[in-house]
């Protein structure tokens, strides 16, 4: 069997990278492929005993017992990528990342599919629909330059609004064609808040959900409103923020008491779990800010396994991987997915992470 270790040789976040055949990039949506949502293909594997199980997303309630819980990330996608212009007249399209107080945005600014690291503060960029993104200062550094600004957004309607109205979802060259926002909302999703779809719920149907509850098993929502994921550089997800209600708190650690088994639905959900958790392993009420960023160096204690998409070779999140699931299980189940053609991005298949 292929290996990681056999398609390359350079360490990120902890695992050799390999090497992503362009095939196994998911370029349209499983219902443009004539599958339904829950079709996509699902590999399950379990830390106990290292076994991989090649199964679909509709067998999920299969693989859960009664008395286990998943968490879920109800954060909705905004439209958030929008066309303008620059004081010069060069077209630069603004994606919309994180809202921050007194109504200031992060976003990113591109031409064509590159982040543009040319901007300066003060900089105006004036929107498609009459907006406008005035640059204040940059947000956080980065190797090439600046890649994400503190904006003043001006729009001529609520800024969800326009951006309904105007605006697009982010999407990256591997995608073909134009897809509405409905595509890339989870059926979940009960307020608008995140840059990029939180993509690991997409498969979830209705059905999927009333299957589990039938069986048994309890979902439970938090929030955590991604920011852009198009980090290019390995750079660590940036602060985020999110909310934890003391009903879902309880429930996880009534679960925990009680034998269950709590599976995230995404690394946005790991993250927000575990910015509330504390060294007893109790998982507390919050809202904020998380700056948390999970590691193989910081053990996940507030979950026992994760439903995740297949990420790509310099994605931070693998390190996350590797904290729940072991650097052993993470590769034999990366070398399966390889060699089995799963697909990868928010359109592909799913890896679900059991104990």
């Amino acid at each position: 069997m292929t290996t990681l270790s056999d398609t390359g040789s350079r360490n990120i976040v902890g695992l050799p990278t390999f090497v992503l055949p362009p095939e196994l990039e998911a370029s349209t949506p499983p219902e443009a492929r004539g599958m339904t949502r829950d079709a996509v293909r699902m590999l399950v594997a379990h830390r106990l005993d290292g076994t991989l199980v090649h199964s679909h997303f509709s067998e999920l309630p299969r693989f859960l017992d009664e008395g286990d819980l998943v968490v879920v990330n109800t954060s909705g996608t905004l439209a958030a990528a929008v066309p303008g212009v620059d004081r010069a007249g060069g077209a630069v399209e603004v994606h919309f990342s994180t809202r921050l107080p007194a109504d200031l945005w992060t976003v990113e600014l591109r031409r064509g599919d590159q982040p543009w690291f040319g901007a300066e503060p003060g900089e105006l960029i004036t929107l498609d629909g009459g907006g406008r993104v005035e640059l204040l200062t940059p947000y956080a550094p980065h190797p090439s330059g600046v890649r994400l600004w503190i904006t003043a957004v001006v729009t001529p309607e609520p800024l969800h609004t326009y951006l309904a109205v105007h605006g697009h979802p982010i999407r990256y060259g591997y995608v073909r064609g134009s897809w509405p926002i409905s595509t890339y909302q989870n059926v979940y999703a009960t307020e608008p808040g995140s840059a990029e779809m939180p993509s690991a719920g997409r498969p979830f149907t209705p059905e999927v959900l009333t299957r589990l509850v039938a069986r048994g098993v309890g979902v439970v929502p938090v929030v955590l409103h991604t920011g852009v994921a198009s980090l290019e550089a390995s750079e660590p997800p940036y602060p985020e923020y999110y909310r934890v209600t003391r009903a879902t708190a309880h429930r996880v650690n009534d679960t925990r008491r009680e034998g269950g088994r709590v599976i995230a639905v995404g690394t946005t959900v790991v993250r927000a779990l575990e910015t509330v958790v504390d060294t007893r392993n109790e998982v507390h009420a919050g809202s904020g800010w998380t700056d948390t960023v999970v590691t193989p160096d910081r053990p996940v204690t507030s979950v026992d396994g994760m439903l995740t998409g297949w990420h790509e070779p310099e994605a931070s999140h693998l390190a996350m991987l590797e904290a729940i699931a072991g650097r052993a299980l993470l590769e034999q189940s990366y070398a399966a997915a390889i060699s089995e053609g799963y697909l990868w991005h928010e359109f592909g298949d799913v890896h679900l992470i059991l104990p």
